[in-house]
């Protein structure tokens, strides 16, 4: 089986500096309710990973952090991430995305608002105002798909 699953993965890799389209089977993995893990470059070259609500715009990956995060941090210093999302029905079909990701302010809370409703069916619970939430957005460079 070893073969089987290194040709899934070969066959599903896209490499280069500019962005690609993601394929369907990665935009359903994306568009169902997954967990992402997200991993960026910490301060000293260390990698620093957590466990993420995301979405998909377009090609692009969403999710959502404050901005007093150690990886809103890590993406201003350095952009580079990767993000890695099993199929919780198939985990042996998983999507790891590799890419450059761009932050901005979310001042109306419209992306927590989105991913609440995905994965809880309701709106999350109020934040006070003082905490700055920020939208990163992913564009993905490398996709490897795994399925076996």
């Amino acid at each position: 089986m070893p073969g089987r699953c290194a040709a899934a993965l070969m066959g599903a890799m896209h490499d280069g500096g500019m962005s690609v389209t993601l394929n369907d089977a990665t935009r359903q993995i994306l568009d169902a309710r997954n967990f992402a893990t997200v991993a960026t470059i910490g301060p000293g070259g260390q990698p620093h990973s957590s466990v993420v609500w995301v979405d998909r715009d377009g090609d692009t990956v969403v999710f959502s952090l404050t901005a007093d995060k150690q990886k809103a941090r890590n993406i201003t210093r350095d952009p580079r991430v990767s993000v890695s999302v099993f199929d919780l029905h198939n985990p042996y079909h998983s999507v790891e995305i590799r890419g450059t990701a761009q932050l901005a302010e979310d001042p109306g809370r419209s992306l927590p608002e989105r991913l609440s409703q995905k994965y809880l069916g309701e709106s999350p619970p109020p934040e006070p105002a003082h905490i700055v939430r920020l939208v990163a957005r992913i564009t993905p460079n490398k996709v490897n798909e795994f399925s076996a």
